[in-house]
């Protein structure tokens, strides 16, 4: 053959390299997810890369095939096509004694550049930008090959299995999505603009609902407002006036010994027909569901939606009732509006470097709002008083201290052991209180 005849020839093999590479990269990257909803809406091409992916060893078997029988003809025919041609173009400049070897040389390099730029260096980037699309589009010539070459195939890809499995090595892909994954997507999409801010923080939301505790949405004890069986008419309208809520607890004697609650709707019904509104005269209690303080909000979610109810109230260990929670305290977690409350109520922040914190906000909340990763300890406590306890290992008192994460927690007020009130500030390099600024 003459020297175009070569040409055209190096330049097919490096066709066919570029396209067993184009299809090894482009298939392996290929989202099954994204490829499983185009195979619901009737592409044919995606159930055959989805095919080619749930059995890959036949495919790169071939793929191997094809890359090593085209790389070693290529390097025979271009060899041959260039080293005779350097030879004499280089004949003038070179001694007759290194010519043969600088020739194949150059020979060699050239052959090498063209593999490596057009047969594998582009069509995989290729590959990568666009993997769903030429995986699609190369589908149907790899099946067909696997076909043809089956027995050879198997031949290959038998003696692999073989060889793994006397190493003991797994070779099996593990398809199993954890919720870190998912929220990794979901923020590379929200940082493509393909998700609404307002989107991506619900959808984590959505996966901290494990992660979070009963306690961290509840109304804490302190904050619950309930009636007694031996409360007075009077006292009880005051309460209802002051702090208008839709559910009361109804305990006996004090908040530990919960009976049931009381719907504001029975009361205000009985207010229109003219009834008492004591517990004691036949008030419409109605069960009241106990959970543990140890549940994730998801666990709480899914014991309300059993029990059909929208209201519980939790206890600790001790039987001690450490607060309430509804519905409506988990959809506002779900929905990020928690936060902003804690913000406001709860986390005051004074400048730029500190904070007063409420002894009783959920230490998760104030975590959060101070960007600490507090994973190790967090089992320990609820609330930040929780916090200082684990820390000090003892009772706090005014004036102690915990610095943790760059941040120092000082106790301001306590009322009967009990934090009232927290400075956090954040610290300097070197360890003190940054100044203000």
């Amino acid at each position: 053959m003459d020297l175009l005849e070569n040409l055209l020839l190096i330049g097919l093999l490096v066709a066919i390299s570029a396209f067993f590479a184009v299809s090894e990269i482009s298939i392996a990257a290929s989202r099954p997810v994204r490829l499983s909803v185009l195979a619901e809406e009737g592409h044919a091409a995606a159930a055959r890369v989805l095919a080619l992916q749930a059995q890959p060893g036949p495919f790169f078997t071939l793929v191997q095939i094809g890359l090593n029988a085209v790389a070693i003809m290529g390097g025979i025919v271009g060899e041959g096509v260039f080293s005779p041609w350097l030879t004499t173009v280089l004949a003038p400049l070179l001694p007759e004694t290194y010519l043969e070897t600088v020739s194949f040389a150059a020979s060699f390099t050239v052959v090498t550049s063209l593999f490596i730029l057009f047969a594998d260096l582009m069509p995989k980037r290729l590959g990568m930008a666009s993997p769903e699309r030429l995986a699609m589009a190369v589908s149907a010539p790899m099946s067909l090959l696997i076909r043809w070459l089956r027995p050879l195939l198997w031949f290959y890809n038998s003696a692999a299995d073989l060889l793994f499995r006397a190493l003991g090595v797994r070779t099996t892909r593990n398809e199993t999505v954890t919720p870190d994954e998912i929220i990794a997507v979901v923020q590379a999409g929200a940082d493509a603009g393909v998700l609404a801010e307002q989107e991506h923080a619900l959808i984590e939301n959505v996966f901290g609902l494990d992660a979070r505790s009963a306690p961290s949405a509840m109304t804490t004890r302190d904050s619950v407002v309930f009636f007694t069986l031996q409360e007075s008419e009077e006292s009880i309208r005051q309460k209802i006036t002051s702090r208008p809520f839709n559910r009361f607890p109804v305990c006996d004697g004090s908040i530990d010994h919960v009976v049931g609650y009381v719907d504001a709707k029975d009361l205000l019904n009985r207010v229109l027909a003219g009834q008492s509104l004591s517990m004691k005269a036949d008030a419409p209690i109605n069960p009241l569901l106990a959970l543990p303080d140890s549940l994730t909000l998801a666990e709480v979610l899914e014991r309300l939606r059993e029990a059909r109810e929208d209201f519980a109230v939790v206890i600790n260990e001790y039987a001690l009732v450490v607060g309430v929670i509804t519905l409506n305290d988990i959809i506002r977690a779900l929905v990020g509006d928690d936060v902003d409350q804690v913000q406001e109520e709860q986390i005051l922040r004074r400048d730029e470097h500190s904070w007063l914190v409420d002894g009783a906000t959920a230490a998760a909340d104030v975590m959060r709002v101070l960007d600490i990763d507090d994973e190790d300890g967090s089992e320990h406590y609820e609330t930040i008083a929780g916090f200082m306890m684990y820390h000090l290992r003892k009772i706090p008192r005014r004036t102690d201290r915990v610095d943790f994460a760059g941040y120092r927690f000082e106790v301001l007020d306590v009322d009967n052991h009990r934090i009232d009130q927290l400075l956090v500030s954040r610290l300097s390099a070197d360890g003190e209180i940054s100044a203000k600024g």
